[in-house]
């Protein structure tokens, strides 16, 4: 299993250590995901970056926080790229630590690679409890609870 991380916004290299956690965290969800092989690109990008991956290739005009790009290959899974700005902005509003909130990304776009979704109540009570319990092997509380609450 190989995780490439690439750091294209330099505001992302201003975090100590978040690089090696945000790798834990994709190696752990493939892990519970029962998934051994295979490869994956983490992409730390920008806001403007991902707005532009949004238009190209959901229609969105829009910057998000997290995009996956499953590859269609076993030996590649494929990229998953997340935006500084979006990412900070969503953390303080809320009221959670980036890197916890930054991980919480990344495990969520890497079982988006993984064929998990979240497009229907019934996919999302199979992969959003899958989250949880990575994060919280990882130390993260349960992102969904405000949500339930």
């Amino acid at each position: 299993m190989s995780i490439t991380l690439m750091v294209e916004d330099k505001k992302w290299s201003a975090k100590r250590g978040l690089g090696a956690r945000l790798k834990k965290a994709a190696t752990l969800a493939l892990a519970r995901a029962g998934h051994s092989k295979g490869a994956l690109t983490i992409l730390l990008s920008n806001d403007r970056k991902l707005h532009d991956l949004n238009v190209t290739f959901r229609g969105k005009d829009k910057p998000t926080n997290v995009l996956s790009f499953p590859a269609s290959d076993e030996e590649y899974l494929g990229d998953v790229a997340v935006a500084y700005g979006v990412t900070a902005k969503e953390a303080r509003e809320q009221k959670k630590q980036f890197a916890d909130h930054a991980t919480h990304l990344v495990v969520h776009g890497v079982l988006h690679l993984l064929g998990y979704d979240h497009l229907t109540t019934r996919k999302a009570k199979v992969m959003e409890p899958l989250e949880t319990r990575i994060l919280n092997e990882l130390g993260i509380s349960d992102p969904y609870a405000q949500k339930a609450a």
